[in-house]
């Protein structure tokens, strides 16, 4: 059993639907219905009663969400009074959970940086586009491409991400980017994972998710698929810039900024190594996206 599931199990207690426990947990439904799937096999009970206007634990639910919230309340608390006592000695790699990309092209290469401003500091970075629960100690830091709420997390705004749709010159075989019709060409988007972010609404606004041919999480597969001439891949601009063979397509109506969130657990974040980490984070996404306000907000929603 995967105790991150029971995080699903107790979203679902506290908003009775699937779709409240995706936004809360910042995620998609499906990756709730799939988590809570998962659990009910490995307990081997039935959890979750699915209505049409919702859903509600059963009794067995019930009984294992009380259980877990108890639970995970200690152990939590346990591990955050022992990160607390080692402030002046840490020895432990900070954990950062981000998508792949945010590891692979942001933070990776921005590694120097952090050792030149302290030698000792060691981190792991995990590429997870699903939730983690802080409170949980799954993770010491995470950055997310959608707000969750929970008011135990400190937030902070990474500034803005700016998208665009993006082309090889093979694909376009000589077509002028303005006379596409994009109701009829080939998209490649991102899918539901990184939860309900702006995009996705505005491909149904656009009225273009008839012409959508291949979905992903991943920003590198959209990249290079779209180089290779696949198709029109909706991209960062900082990383489809750097590719010499993508043309920019214009777009039938603006696309939304993607705006990333730091995110840490409110008894952790005065912690002196926690604290360098999350200043080298934000230093990172400001080198790569442009230096924009941002702003610090601890959730009580």
């Amino acid at each position: 059993m995967e105790w991150n599931d029971l995080a699903y199990l107790l979203a679902v207690a506290q908003t009775r639907s699937l779709s409240g426990a995706a936004d809360q947990l910042g995620v998609a439904t499906s990756t709730v219905a799939r988590r809570i799937a998962a659990l009910e096999r490995a307990l081997g009970l039935r959890l979750v009663d699915r209505r049409p206007d919702g859903a509600l634990l059963t009794e067995h639910g019930r009984r294992v969400a009380g259980l877990a919230e108890g639970v995970g309340r200690e152990v939590a608390e346990v591990e955050r009074a022992a990160a607390s006592l080692r402030q002046g000695a840490w020895t432990e790699p900070i954990r950062i959970s981000a998508t792949e990309a945010v590891v692979s092209d942001v933070l990776a290469p921005a590694l120097p940086r952090l050792w030149k401003r302290d030698p000792t500091l060691r981190v792991d970075l995990v590429v997870q586009p699903e939730v983690v629960s802080l409170a949980q100690r799954q993770a010491d830091l995470a950055i997310r491409m959608a707000r969750p709420s929970g008011d135990s997390l400190v937030m902070r705004q990474l500034g803005t991400i700016r998208l665009g749709l993006y082309a090889s010159r093979d694909f376009l075989a000589g077509h002028r980017p303005a006379s596409l019709d994009l109701t009829r060409a080939r998209l490649l988007l991102y899918d539901e994972s990184y939860g309900r972010i702006p995009e996705l609404e505005w491909v149904r606004e656009a009225d273009l998710a008839g012409a959508v041919w291949m979905r992903t999480a991943s920003t590198r597969a959209l990249l290079r698929a779209a180089v290779s001439g696949a198709g029109i891949a909706l991209l960062p601009e900082v990383f489809a810039a750097r590719e010499r063979t993508l043309v920019p397509i214009p777009a039938p109506q603006p696309i939304p900024p993607r705006t990333p969130w730091l995110l840490v657990h409110r008894d952790l974040r005065p912690l002196a190594p926690v604290r360098a980490v999350s200043a080298w984070v934000v230093a990172s996404f400001a080198d790569l996206f442009g230096k924009r306000s941002a702003k610090e907000v601890a959730d009580k929603e």
